[in-house]
């Protein structure tokens, strides 16, 4: 199964997301199939940066995205 999922590149302390389509069998950090945005809590609002069109698309195909994800998506709109 494909899911949309964060991928962490953040340093100790210091979080950095890249929000990417991956197998759900792949590891957090491991094999994506590709990166669709990102994401930076440390920022004060946090920001969210998303290419739509992929979004939509991916989901469209059957990807299912993550809980936190999803939630990210709705913020972003």
């Amino acid at each position: 199964m494909v899911k949309i999922r964060l991928q962490r590149v953040g340093a100790k302390k210091a979080p950095f997301y890249h929000i990417v389509v991956a197998d759900s069998r792949a590891s957090r950090d491991g094999k994506i199939i590709e990166q669709i945005g990102t994401y930076d809590p440390m920022k004060d609002p946090a920001v969210i940066v998303l290419d739509n069109e992929k979004v939509a698309t991916w989901i469209k195909n059957g990807a299912q995205p993550t809980d936190t994800v999803k939630a990210l998506i709705n913020k972003a709109k």
